[in-house]
């Protein structure tokens, strides 16, 4: 019997990251709390700005953000947002969405299955995913329960299990 394998990604939806941007940028338009503060939410590249007149309206947005990004399935392991900065008279937060496992993540996932997974299971970085194989399918199921079970600061998701 061929060897069974599974890939560790960490991707996040695109569509779904958009429309949480779009929910957001709507809600801070009707809210009557943001009228008047320059409160506005935008996505340029890899980066969501986020921009108010006051720190703590900042950070209004940011949650308003982050409740959009759960009701749409992303886990706010996903979210890398930086801490609000002055930028003349308005303050800013710079966020990211964190797609891939970075080769230090990946290193540390690797490690976890080699010390705590079961013998006989082999794990292999290609890229920014995660490649592991094994000849018993209930040695793979163990190792998806232990990555689960492990607090990693990623949204991982297991796929192609064969």
């Amino acid at each position: 019997m061929a060897d069974s394998s599974f890939d560790v990604v960490s991707k996040v939806d695109k569509m779904e990251a958009d429309n949480a941007i779009h929910q957001a940028h709507k809600e801070i338009e009707q809210r009557y709390d943001f009228k008047g503060t320059g409160a506005s939410i935008a996505e340029s590249g890899d980066k969501i700005l986020m921009k108010a007149n006051s720190e703590e309206r900042v950070k209004a947005i940011l949650d308003v953000f982050q409740s959009k990004l759960i009701k749409r399935g992303i886990s706010l392991k996903s979210l890398d947002a930086g801490e609000p900065y002055a930028s003349g008279k308005e303050y800013r937060i710079e966020a990211e969405l964190k797609d891939g496992i970075s080769q230090e993540n990946a290193k540390k996932i690797n490690k976890i299955i080699r010390d705590e997974g079961p013998k006989g299971v082999k794990s292999q970085i290609q890229g920014d995913e995660l490649r592991v194989q094994s000849k018993s399918r209930d040695d793979l199921q163990s190792v998806i329960a232990l990555l689960k079970g492990k607090d990693l600061d990623l949204d991982l998701q297991f796929i192609n299990f064969r």
